[in-house]
Order: C-alpha cells, then sequence, then structure tokens
C-alpha cells in the first residue's frame, strides 16, 4: 500500500500501548497514512491507572517538531498531551513557525483511570494559545467543561459548550458524547455555519482506553488526505466505533481498542 499522506503527532507517550502517541501511531498507519512524532511526555501506565509522568525538556520539543519537519513537511498535524505551560508555548510557536493549516488539537487533561495529566496554569494557556490555532478541537465531556466552566448533562449543553470555544478562537468543535449516559453516544460538531450530530450505538465494554487519542488521530489522517472536516469526523467515529466493538479484551482495567480494524493481511502473511 502506498501512504496517502503525512501526520505529524505532537503528545505524550503511553507505555502499555492503548493510547497517547502509540494509538495515534497505530491509527494513522493502519488508515494508510504515514506518522512522524513529537514526543512530549513519558509515561508509565497500563490499563489500572498511570504510575509517573516524565515530561520531556521544551527545548527537545521544539527540536523534535522544527528538525523533522524541516525535512518531512507533513499534510496535517495532531496535538495531545502537553502537559505545561512552557510545553504549550513551544508547540504554538513552532505550529506559526511550520505554517501548517490543517491543527488538531485534543485537550487531554484526565488519563482513563483518572490521573491528572495537565497543570491547572497550563488549561488557561491551552485556551489562550492553541484552540485559536486549531481547525478542530476534539474535548470530551469532563474537558470541556474543564475549558468553558460549565456543566454538561445533555445535547443542549453540549452544543452551548462548543460555542463558547469557538469564542476563544477555535474553527470548528467537536465534543465527545462518551460520557454521558445515554444508549447511544451522540458526538456534535459545531462550528459558525452549522451543528452536525453523529450518532453511535453505544457497546457495554471496559476496552475504551485511548479512544480520544484515536478519534482525533484518525480525523487528522481523514483531513491530511484532502477529506473535509465533517466527512473526517463521520469516518474517524466510525473507525473508532470499529475498534471498540473488535477489542482485544486486554489487562485488567480500562483496556486498549483495537486500531487494526482497517487492516486486511495478505494470504501469505497468515
Amino acid at each position: 500500500m502506498k501512504t496517502r499522506s503525512k501526520v505529524l503527532i505532537i503528545a505524550g507517550s503511553d507505555s502499555s500501548g492503548g493510547a497517547g502517541i502509540q494509538a495515534d501511531i497505530k491509527t494513522v498507519t493502519t488508515l494508510g497514512s504515514y506518522a512522524m512524532t513529537a514526543i512530549t511526555a513519558v509515561t508509565a501506565q497500563n490499563t489500572t491507572g498511570v504510575k509517573s509522568i516524565i515530561p520531556i525538556v521544551p527545548k527537545e520539543i521544539l527540536n523534535q517538531i522544527v528538525f523533522t519537519t524541516k525535512d518531512i513537511k507533513p499534510d496535517a498535524i495532531k496535538i495531545g498531551m502537553l502537559y505545561s505551560t512552557k510545553v504549550i508555548d513551544i508547540v504554538a510557536k513552532s505550529i506559526d513557525k511550520i505554517q501548517i493549516k490543517k491543527v488538531v488539537l485534543d485537550p487531554v487533561m484526565v488519563a482513563k483511570g483518572g490521573a491528572k495529566l495537565i497543570s491547572k496554569k497550563a488549561v488557561q494557556s491551552l485556551k489562550l494559545k492553541l484552540i485559536k490555532r486549531a481547525m478542530l478541537v476534539t474535548p470530551n465531556i469532563p474537558e470541556a467543561e474543564i475549558l468553558t466552566k460549565t456543566t454538561i448533562k445533555s445535547k443542549e449543553d453540549m452544543i452551548f459548550a462548543a460555542n463558547k470555544l469557538l469564542k476563544f478562537g477555535a474553527k470548528n468543535v467537536l465534543i465527545k458524547g462518551g460520557h454521558l449516559d445515554h444508549n447511544s453516544v451522540q458526538d456534535i460538531l459545531v462550528n459558525k455555519h452549522e451543528v452536525k450530530v453523529f450518532n453511535s450505538r453505544r457497546y457495554k465494554t471496559n476496552n475504551t482506553h485511548g479512544t480520544g487519542c484515536t478519534l482525533s488521530s484518525a480525523i487528522t489522517t481523514f483531513l491530511s488526505c484532502g477529506k473535509p472536516i465533517k466527512k473526517s469526523c463521520e469516518l474517524g467515529i466510525k473507525y473508532v466505533n470499529c475498534a471498540i466493538k473488535t477489542n482485544p479484551n486486554y489487562g485488567k482495567g480500562h483496556g486498549p481498542i483495537n486500531h487494526l480494524n482497517t487492516m486486511n493481511i495478505i494470504k501469505s502473511f497468515r
């Protein structure tokens, strides 16, 4: 298979492989594109939780981004875990420097097991410096509540929060509805022109670790291939739903999803 596009991922590492940069690389690769990375932090974690977080020096994050993109220019950028204000500042400067318009920001704040992945100060910096630089912001409901200082209990609350994020400078906002207690899952895309609701079946499983990272990377990949924003969200959501449905059931806690769900192994390797 020939690679369709090039995607730069700026995010933290997950030693268990279910989320973070590992999930991002798997997603971009299985969807047929070429993944490059700038690692912002190294975590020791498994399906039951996060043991430790070691941040990468901001200067080295900048070096990873700038030196890599000087040689191979990405078609799109996905931003995940940033951890601190200094890292956010560096990433904002690097985006301005390399001038890539297709930027997807997944404002990662809390791990699936509950561990905090960003400082309070950094949340404010994220709102002021990065949201306006993104083509799409993809918070889940707890993240949207933190960013907008609102409570989200319904579809209407999701739309209200998304409009608040648009006022921060976001061009498009996709709020993921998995945290609401409904029979189905509603993800809502909002911009200045329309509101689009994506309805999906809810699967009863604990194996949803890395769904947010995976979704934002899938959307970034489709954008990098030239798909419009609404279609990219639709295809990304379908990919994640299939990955949840076919999860491998690994680990004792919040297990990973199946990033290989799009791949067909040729006969000679079976």
